[in-house]
Protein backbone atom coordinates (compact mmCIF):
# COMPACT_ATOMS: atom_id res chain seq x y z
CA UNK A 1 0.00 0.00 0.00
CA UNK A 2 1.25 3.48 -0.80
CA UNK A 3 2.57 5.25 2.35
CA UNK A 4 0.36 8.32 1.96
CA UNK A 5 -2.73 6.12 2.03
CA UNK A 6 -1.79 4.07 5.09
CA UNK A 7 -3.37 6.38 7.68
CA UNK A 8 -6.60 6.57 5.67
CA UNK A 9 -6.71 2.80 5.46
CA UNK A 10 -6.28 2.47 9.24
CA UNK A 11 -9.09 4.93 9.95
CA UNK A 12 -11.32 3.22 7.42
CA UNK A 13 -10.62 -0.21 8.94
CA UNK A 14 -11.48 1.05 12.43
CA UNK A 15 -14.86 2.24 11.20
CA UNK A 16 -15.55 -1.04 9.38
CA UNK A 17 -14.53 -3.16 12.37
CA UNK A 18 -17.13 -1.38 14.47
CA UNK A 19 -19.72 -3.01 12.23
CA UNK A 20 -18.34 -6.52 11.72
CA UNK A 21 -21.19 -8.16 9.81
CA UNK A 22 -20.15 -8.67 6.21
CA UNK A 23 -22.31 -7.14 3.49
CA UNK A 24 -23.45 -9.17 0.49
CA UNK A 25 -22.38 -6.48 -1.97
CA UNK A 26 -19.70 -3.80 -1.89
CA UNK A 27 -20.43 -0.80 -4.11
CA UNK A 28 -17.25 0.97 -5.27
CA UNK A 29 -17.73 4.67 -5.99
CA UNK A 30 -14.78 6.95 -6.87
CA UNK A 31 -15.53 10.66 -6.42
CA UNK A 32 -13.72 13.76 -7.62
CA UNK A 33 -15.45 17.13 -7.60
CA UNK A 34 -18.93 15.66 -8.01
CA UNK A 35 -20.84 17.85 -5.59
CA UNK A 36 -23.58 18.73 -8.09
CA UNK A 37 -24.57 15.12 -8.87
CA UNK A 38 -23.79 13.22 -5.66
CA UNK A 39 -27.10 13.79 -3.89
CA UNK A 40 -29.13 12.16 -6.67
CA UNK A 41 -26.59 9.34 -6.94
CA UNK A 42 -26.57 8.68 -3.19
CA UNK A 43 -30.37 8.76 -3.01
CA UNK A 44 -30.57 6.01 -5.61
CA UNK A 45 -28.03 3.87 -3.74
CA UNK A 46 -29.54 4.38 -0.31
CA UNK A 47 -32.99 3.30 -1.53
CA UNK A 48 -31.90 -0.06 -2.94
CA UNK A 49 -34.27 -2.98 -2.32
CA UNK A 50 -31.24 -5.08 -1.34
CA UNK A 51 -30.39 -3.67 2.09
CA UNK A 52 -27.26 -5.63 3.00
CA UNK A 53 -24.60 -3.69 1.11
CA UNK A 54 -21.78 -1.27 1.82
CA UNK A 55 -20.90 1.79 -0.21
CA UNK A 56 -17.18 2.47 -0.36
CA UNK A 57 -16.62 6.07 -1.48
CA UNK A 58 -13.07 6.88 -2.56
CA UNK A 59 -12.58 10.64 -2.58
CA UNK A 60 -9.83 11.30 -5.10
CA UNK A 61 -8.68 14.73 -3.93
CA UNK A 62 -11.95 16.62 -4.42
CA UNK A 63 -11.68 20.40 -4.06
CA UNK A 64 -15.39 21.27 -4.10
CA UNK A 65 -18.02 20.47 -1.48
CA UNK A 66 -18.07 16.72 -2.20
CA UNK A 67 -16.54 15.63 1.12
CA UNK A 68 -18.95 17.69 3.22
CA UNK A 69 -21.89 16.23 1.30
CA UNK A 70 -20.51 12.71 1.71
CA UNK A 71 -20.16 13.17 5.47
CA UNK A 72 -23.76 14.36 5.74
CA UNK A 73 -24.90 11.22 3.95
CA UNK A 74 -22.70 9.04 6.16
CA UNK A 75 -24.56 10.35 9.20
CA UNK A 76 -27.82 9.47 7.47
CA UNK A 77 -26.82 6.03 6.14
CA UNK A 78 -24.33 3.97 8.17
CA UNK A 79 -23.63 1.72 5.18
CA UNK A 80 -21.70 4.56 3.55
CA UNK A 81 -17.90 4.54 4.08
CA UNK A 82 -15.36 7.17 3.06
CA UNK A 83 -11.72 6.79 2.08
CA UNK A 84 -9.88 10.03 1.37
CA UNK A 85 -6.85 9.96 -0.89
CA UNK A 86 -4.79 12.62 -2.71
CA UNK A 87 -5.54 13.01 -6.40
CA UNK A 88 -4.08 9.69 -7.59
CA UNK A 89 -6.52 8.90 -10.36
CA UNK A 90 -9.38 6.55 -11.12
CA UNK A 91 -7.41 3.30 -11.32
CA UNK A 92 -5.83 3.80 -7.88
CA UNK A 93 -9.24 4.70 -6.44
CA UNK A 94 -10.89 1.62 -7.91
CA UNK A 95 -8.17 -0.72 -6.67
CA UNK A 96 -8.25 0.83 -3.20
CA UNK A 97 -12.00 0.27 -3.10
CA UNK A 98 -11.56 -3.36 -4.09
CA UNK A 99 -8.96 -3.89 -1.36
CA UNK A 100 -11.37 -2.55 1.25
CA UNK A 101 -14.43 -4.40 -0.03
CA UNK A 102 -15.93 -7.01 2.30
CA UNK A 103 -18.73 -8.27 0.08
CA UNK A 104 -18.31 -11.34 -2.11
CA UNK A 105 -19.79 -9.27 -4.93
CA UNK A 106 -18.53 -5.90 -6.12
CA UNK A 107 -20.74 -3.41 -7.93
CA UNK A 108 -19.40 -0.38 -9.76
CA UNK A 109 -21.05 3.00 -9.67
CA UNK A 110 -20.16 6.49 -10.88
CA UNK A 111 -20.87 9.68 -8.99
CA UNK A 112 -23.03 11.24 -11.70
CA UNK A 113 -25.28 8.26 -12.48
CA UNK A 114 -28.52 6.94 -10.98
CA UNK A 115 -29.20 3.27 -10.26
CA UNK A 116 -32.71 1.83 -10.19
CA UNK A 117 -33.98 0.53 -6.85
CA UNK A 118 -33.81 -3.17 -7.79
CA UNK A 119 -30.36 -3.04 -9.42
CA UNK A 120 -28.25 -4.60 -6.65
CA UNK A 121 -30.87 -7.19 -5.80
CA UNK A 122 -31.43 -8.26 -9.41
CA UNK A 123 -27.74 -8.59 -10.17
CA UNK A 124 -26.90 -10.31 -6.89
CA UNK A 125 -29.66 -12.88 -7.41
CA UNK A 126 -28.52 -13.49 -10.97
CA UNK A 127 -24.93 -14.20 -9.97
CA UNK A 128 -26.05 -16.44 -7.10
CA UNK A 129 -28.20 -18.49 -9.46
CA UNK A 130 -25.60 -18.64 -12.24
CA UNK A 131 -22.33 -19.78 -10.71
CA UNK A 132 -20.70 -20.07 -14.16
CA UNK A 133 -21.11 -16.32 -14.77
CA UNK A 134 -18.37 -14.05 -13.43
CA UNK A 135 -19.86 -10.66 -14.25
CA UNK A 136 -23.30 -9.28 -14.94
CA UNK A 137 -24.17 -5.83 -16.27
CA UNK A 138 -27.47 -4.22 -17.26
CA UNK A 139 -28.96 -2.14 -20.01
CA UNK A 140 -28.77 1.63 -19.63
CA UNK A 141 -30.78 4.72 -20.47
CA UNK A 142 -28.80 7.85 -21.31
CA UNK A 143 -29.74 11.25 -19.90
CA UNK A 144 -30.22 14.12 -20.54
CA UNK A 145 -31.79 13.21 -23.89
CA UNK A 146 -30.97 16.53 -25.55
CA UNK A 147 -27.25 15.72 -25.41
CA UNK A 148 -27.62 12.33 -27.06
CA UNK A 149 -25.95 12.37 -30.49
CA UNK A 150 -26.87 9.99 -33.29
CA UNK A 151 -23.54 8.18 -32.97
CA UNK A 152 -23.81 7.68 -29.23
CA UNK A 153 -27.45 6.66 -29.57
CA UNK A 154 -26.43 3.94 -32.02
CA UNK A 155 -23.71 2.78 -29.63
CA UNK A 156 -26.25 2.50 -26.79
CA UNK A 157 -28.63 0.55 -29.05
CA UNK A 158 -25.83 -1.86 -29.94
CA UNK A 159 -24.58 -2.18 -26.36
CA UNK A 160 -28.05 -2.75 -24.92
CA UNK A 161 -28.47 -5.64 -27.36
CA UNK A 162 -25.25 -7.38 -26.34
CA UNK A 163 -26.99 -9.50 -23.73
CA UNK A 164 -25.83 -13.10 -23.42
CA UNK A 165 -22.36 -14.56 -22.92
CA UNK A 166 -21.88 -15.31 -26.63
CA UNK A 167 -22.95 -11.81 -27.68
CA UNK A 168 -20.42 -10.21 -25.36
CA UNK A 169 -17.56 -12.61 -26.17
CA UNK A 170 -18.08 -12.41 -29.94
CA UNK A 171 -18.71 -8.65 -30.11
CA UNK A 172 -16.07 -7.56 -27.63
CA UNK A 173 -13.71 -6.23 -30.33
CA UNK A 174 -16.39 -3.94 -31.79
CA UNK A 175 -16.58 -1.56 -28.84
CA UNK A 176 -16.87 -1.86 -25.07
CA UNK A 177 -20.00 -4.02 -24.68
CA UNK A 178 -20.60 -3.04 -21.05
CA UNK A 179 -21.33 0.26 -19.33
CA UNK A 180 -18.81 0.37 -16.49
CA UNK A 181 -21.16 1.70 -13.75
CA UNK A 182 -23.66 -1.13 -14.43
CA UNK A 183 -21.39 -4.09 -13.71
CA UNK A 184 -21.34 -6.42 -10.73
CA UNK A 185 -18.65 -9.09 -10.50
CA UNK A 186 -17.28 -11.61 -8.03
CA UNK A 187 -14.61 -10.24 -5.70
CA UNK A 188 -12.53 -13.43 -5.95
CA UNK A 189 -12.45 -12.98 -9.72
CA UNK A 190 -11.16 -9.40 -9.73
CA UNK A 191 -8.53 -10.33 -7.13
CA UNK A 192 -7.37 -13.23 -9.31
CA UNK A 193 -6.99 -10.89 -12.28
CA UNK A 194 -5.04 -8.37 -10.22
CA UNK A 195 -7.57 -5.56 -10.26
CA UNK A 196 -7.61 -2.69 -12.72
CA UNK A 197 -4.46 -1.90 -14.69
CA UNK A 198 -2.65 1.39 -15.32
CA UNK A 199 -1.81 2.24 -18.91
CA UNK A 200 -2.55 4.37 -21.95
CA UNK A 201 -5.89 2.66 -22.41
CA UNK A 202 -9.42 2.66 -20.94
CA UNK A 203 -9.20 0.69 -17.69
CA UNK A 204 -12.70 -0.79 -17.97
CA UNK A 205 -12.38 -2.06 -21.56
CA UNK A 206 -8.99 -3.53 -20.66
CA UNK A 207 -10.63 -5.43 -17.80
CA UNK A 208 -13.43 -6.81 -20.00
CA UNK A 209 -10.85 -7.98 -22.55
CA UNK A 210 -8.74 -9.64 -19.86
CA UNK A 211 -11.80 -11.34 -18.44
CA UNK A 212 -12.83 -12.58 -21.87
CA UNK A 213 -9.34 -13.83 -22.65
CA UNK A 214 -9.28 -15.63 -19.28
CA UNK A 215 -12.50 -17.46 -20.13
CA UNK A 216 -14.74 -15.45 -17.79
CA UNK A 217 -18.40 -15.57 -18.80
CA UNK A 218 -20.09 -12.16 -18.84
CA UNK A 219 -23.80 -11.47 -19.23
CA UNK A 220 -26.24 -8.57 -19.16
CA UNK A 221 -29.71 -8.36 -17.66
CA UNK A 222 -32.29 -7.46 -20.33
CA UNK A 223 -33.62 -4.45 -18.46
CA UNK A 224 -32.49 -0.90 -17.78
CA UNK A 225 -31.11 -0.65 -14.24
CA UNK A 226 -29.07 2.54 -14.57
CA UNK A 227 -29.52 6.04 -15.91
CA UNK A 228 -26.18 6.88 -17.51
CA UNK A 229 -25.34 10.58 -17.57
CA UNK A 230 -23.85 11.92 -20.81
CA UNK A 231 -21.66 14.90 -19.96
CA UNK A 232 -19.24 16.47 -22.41
CA UNK A 233 -16.74 17.01 -19.57
CA UNK A 234 -16.67 13.39 -18.41
CA UNK A 235 -13.35 11.57 -18.38
CA UNK A 236 -14.18 9.27 -21.28
CA UNK A 237 -14.56 12.33 -23.52
CA UNK A 238 -11.51 14.30 -22.35
CA UNK A 239 -8.82 11.81 -21.26
CA UNK A 240 -6.48 10.56 -24.05
CA UNK A 241 -6.69 7.10 -22.48
CA UNK A 242 -10.19 6.93 -23.99
CA UNK A 243 -9.24 8.17 -27.46
CA UNK A 244 -10.03 6.22 -30.61
CA UNK A 245 -6.33 5.42 -31.01
CA UNK A 246 -6.17 3.98 -27.47
CA UNK A 247 -9.16 1.72 -28.14
CA UNK A 248 -7.74 0.58 -31.50
CA UNK A 249 -4.37 -0.31 -30.01
CA UNK A 250 -5.93 -2.18 -27.09
CA UNK A 251 -8.15 -4.18 -29.45
CA UNK A 252 -5.17 -5.12 -31.61
CA UNK A 253 -3.12 -6.19 -28.58
CA UNK A 254 -5.79 -8.59 -27.37
CA UNK A 255 -6.92 -9.74 -30.81
CA UNK A 256 -3.35 -10.83 -31.55
CA UNK A 257 -3.60 -13.24 -28.59
CA UNK A 258 -7.09 -14.52 -29.40
CA UNK A 259 -7.00 -18.26 -30.15
CA UNK A 260 -9.80 -17.83 -32.69
CA UNK A 261 -7.43 -16.18 -35.16
CA UNK A 262 -4.35 -18.14 -34.10
CA UNK A 263 -5.17 -21.09 -36.34
CA UNK A 264 -3.90 -22.37 -39.67
CA UNK A 265 -6.80 -20.76 -41.51
CA UNK A 266 -5.96 -17.84 -43.80
CA UNK A 267 -7.08 -14.41 -42.62
CA UNK A 268 -9.21 -12.08 -44.71
CA UNK A 269 -9.97 -8.46 -43.79
CA UNK A 270 -13.33 -7.05 -44.86
CA UNK A 271 -12.91 -3.36 -45.63
CA UNK A 272 -10.22 -1.70 -47.73
CA UNK A 273 -10.83 1.98 -47.00
CA UNK A 274 -8.13 4.26 -45.63
CA UNK A 275 -9.53 4.38 -42.09
CA UNK A 276 -10.05 0.62 -42.08
CA UNK A 277 -6.49 -0.02 -43.22
CA UNK A 278 -5.15 2.27 -40.50
CA UNK A 279 -6.86 0.16 -37.81
CA UNK A 280 -5.99 -3.13 -39.48
CA UNK A 281 -2.32 -2.13 -39.73
CA UNK A 282 -2.06 -2.38 -35.94
CA UNK A 283 -2.78 -6.10 -36.18
CA UNK A 284 -0.77 -6.58 -39.37
CA UNK A 285 2.24 -5.13 -37.52
CA UNK A 286 1.92 -8.05 -35.11
CA UNK A 287 2.33 -10.55 -37.95
CA UNK A 288 -1.27 -11.05 -39.09
CA UNK A 289 -1.10 -10.18 -42.76
CA UNK A 290 -4.28 -11.00 -44.68
CA UNK A 291 -4.46 -13.20 -47.78
CA UNK A 292 -7.11 -10.88 -49.24
CA UNK A 293 -9.05 -7.68 -48.60
CA UNK A 294 -12.79 -7.64 -49.30
CA UNK A 295 -14.62 -4.51 -50.40
CA UNK A 296 -17.81 -3.65 -52.24
CA UNK A 297 -16.39 -0.52 -53.87
CA UNK A 298 -15.73 -1.39 -57.55
CA UNK A 299 -12.97 1.25 -57.62
CA UNK A 300 -10.97 -0.71 -55.05
CA UNK A 301 -11.56 -4.23 -56.38
CA UNK A 302 -8.56 -5.46 -58.34
CA UNK A 303 -6.12 -3.19 -56.53
CA UNK A 304 -3.47 -4.44 -54.14
CA UNK A 305 -2.78 -3.33 -50.58
CA UNK A 306 0.55 -4.46 -49.12
CA UNK A 307 0.78 -6.66 -52.24
CA UNK A 308 -2.47 -8.37 -51.19
CA UNK A 309 -5.43 -8.32 -53.64
CA UNK A 310 -8.70 -6.51 -52.98
CA UNK A 311 -11.58 -8.79 -53.98
CA UNK A 312 -15.36 -8.64 -54.14
CA UNK A 313 -17.58 -10.48 -51.64
CA UNK A 314 -18.32 -13.08 -54.35
CA UNK A 315 -14.75 -14.31 -53.89
CA UNK A 316 -15.80 -15.70 -50.50
CA UNK A 317 -18.59 -17.72 -52.09
CA UNK A 318 -16.09 -19.38 -54.38
CA UNK A 319 -13.82 -20.17 -51.43
CA UNK A 320 -16.77 -21.62 -49.49
CA UNK A 321 -17.56 -24.03 -52.32
CA UNK A 322 -14.05 -25.47 -52.13
CA UNK A 323 -14.39 -26.04 -48.38
CA UNK A 324 -11.44 -23.74 -47.71
CA UNK A 325 -13.16 -21.02 -45.71
CA UNK A 326 -10.83 -18.29 -44.46
CA UNK A 327 -11.38 -16.53 -41.13
CA UNK A 328 -12.90 -13.07 -41.62
CA UNK A 329 -12.17 -9.96 -39.59
CA UNK A 330 -14.83 -7.35 -40.37
CA UNK A 331 -13.09 -4.01 -39.94
CA UNK A 332 -15.95 -1.82 -41.18
CA UNK A 333 -16.76 0.66 -38.40
CA UNK A 334 -20.38 1.56 -39.23
CA UNK A 335 -22.87 -0.47 -37.17
CA UNK A 336 -25.36 -0.74 -40.03
CA UNK A 337 -22.68 -1.88 -42.46
CA UNK A 338 -21.52 -4.52 -39.99
CA UNK A 339 -25.05 -5.89 -39.84
CA UNK A 340 -25.09 -6.18 -43.64
CA UNK A 341 -21.72 -7.94 -43.65
CA UNK A 342 -22.85 -10.35 -40.95
CA UNK A 343 -26.02 -11.18 -42.91
CA UNK A 344 -23.95 -11.87 -46.04
CA UNK A 345 -21.58 -14.14 -44.11
CA UNK A 346 -24.44 -16.06 -42.52
CA UNK A 347 -25.81 -16.83 -46.00
CA UNK A 348 -22.45 -18.48 -46.70
CA UNK A 349 -22.81 -20.49 -43.48
CA UNK A 350 -20.17 -18.46 -41.66
CA UNK A 351 -20.70 -18.55 -37.90
CA UNK A 352 -19.88 -15.58 -35.66
CA UNK A 353 -17.03 -16.33 -33.26
CA UNK A 354 -16.07 -19.43 -35.26
CA UNK A 355 -15.62 -18.15 -38.80
CA UNK A 356 -15.60 -14.40 -38.33
CA UNK A 357 -15.32 -11.56 -35.82
CA UNK A 358 -16.23 -7.90 -36.13
CA UNK A 359 -13.61 -5.32 -35.12
CA UNK A 360 -14.47 -1.70 -34.37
Amino acid sequence: MQPNLRIYFILFTMVVNANSSSPLVSVILPVRNAETTLHQCFSSISSQSLKNFELIIINDGSQDGSVELIKRWMRRDKRFRLLNQPTLGLVVALNQGIKLARGDYIARMDADDVMYSSRLQDQHQFLKKNSHIGLVASQVKVFPKERLTDGFSEYIRWQNNCLNCDDIADEIYVESPLAHPTVMFRRCLINKLGGYRHGDFPEDYDLWLRMSQSGVKMAKLPQVLLDWRDDHSRTSRTDPRYSRQAFDQLRADFLAEDPRINTHRPLVYWGAGRKTRKRANLLIAKGYKPTAWIDIDPRKIGNKILNVPVVAPAWLEQKSKTGNKPFILGYVANHGARDIIAAALHKLNYKRGIDYLMVG
